[in-house]
């Protein structure tokens, strides 16, 4: 089984690790790039399609070059096979229909096409959700969202999935489409081990991705436009129908808080950080 799964680099949005210019806007050159978060269920859904049905793994994503690194964090993750990075200037500034575009013909790029795509729910600094399901149109195939677990009958070419239906009351639906599709996991999607065949092929497969990650580089593979065979016209800034009308800055926090320093051997003080902690330590 063909297995592809789209992740991206976002900021590193935890404290201290993000860097504002004077005007509160986001300096990406100076802030950390990690892996999108969501991403990291779609990875697990990928890792538990291989340990169950076997097959290929392949990690995708469109960014400059320094995202290899991410795409090796995924390595080692999903105990992925093949590495693809779509890295050009011409897909600069896109937003998520030129993207998803650029991805698509990655995917179809791929010499062997793959039988399922995993998607992230939506990311850390655009929080869209539009990737996935645009990706999923450019390829003309079925897709299922939310999904909180899923398995697959490759012999009836089939995906049968749960879903997560947010409304009034949180609903479980069961689904299932035809493959090839596309599946995009919510943060809720938990994989499950229970055979012990499956945990001792997840032990086996862990054990042969510390080599290849170790050496990601003989594994990755990157693509750019004219290896795409597509028009700068409508890939990146030119290919974006999105206008953005205005940024507003993040406000700063303070520079200073008000804090009280206490030393071990001040034991007053001690005993007023104890008073202070107990009700907590207690549940109240």
């Amino acid at each position: 089984m063909e297995i592809a799964v789209l992740t991206k680099g976002v900021p590193d949005f935890r404290e201290g690790q993000v860097s504002f210019d004077e005007d509160g806007h986001l300096e990406r050159g100076k802030t950390p790039t990690v892996m999108n978060p969501n991403d990291k269920f779609a990875l697990r859904a990928a890792l538990q399609t291989k340990v169950r049905h076997g097959g290929n793994v392949t990690l995708c994503s469109m960014g400059p070059p320094g995202y290899d690194n991410i795409l090796e964090e995924g390595m080692r993750d999903v105990y992925a096979d093949d590495l693809v990075l779509v890295s050009d200037r011409e897909f600069a500034a896109a937003d998520t229909w030129a993207t998803a575009i650029t991805l698509t013909a990655a995917l179809e790029h791929m010499e062997t096409e793959p039988d399922v795509v995993f998607a992230g729910f939506k990311t850390a600094d655009g929080e869209t959700g539009h990737t996935g399901p645009q990706t999923c149109w450019g390829l003309d195939r079925p897709i299922l969202t939310h999904v909180i677990s899923l398995d697959i009958e490759p012999e009836n070419e089939v995906v049968r999935a749960k879903r997560l239906v947010e409304g009034d009351v949180d609903e479980i639906e069961t689904v299932e489409a035809p493959l090839p599709c596309v599946v995009v996991t919510d943060p809720e999607f938990e994989p499950t081990y229970r055979r012990a065949e499956h945990r001792l092929e997840l032990k086996d497969l862990r054990e042969q991705t510390k080599e290849r990650a170790e050496n990601y580089e003989d594994h990755l593979t990157m693509w750019n436009h004219e290896e795409l065979n597509l028009d700068p016209d409508f890939v990146g800034l030119d290919g974006s129908p999105t206008i953005v009308s205005s940024v507003d800055p993040i406000p700063k926090s303070p520079s200073e808080r008000e804090a009280t320093m206490v030393t071990p051997d001040d034991e007053e003080g001690m005993e007023q950080v104890l008073e202070e902690m107990t009700p907590f330590a207690g549940g109240d």
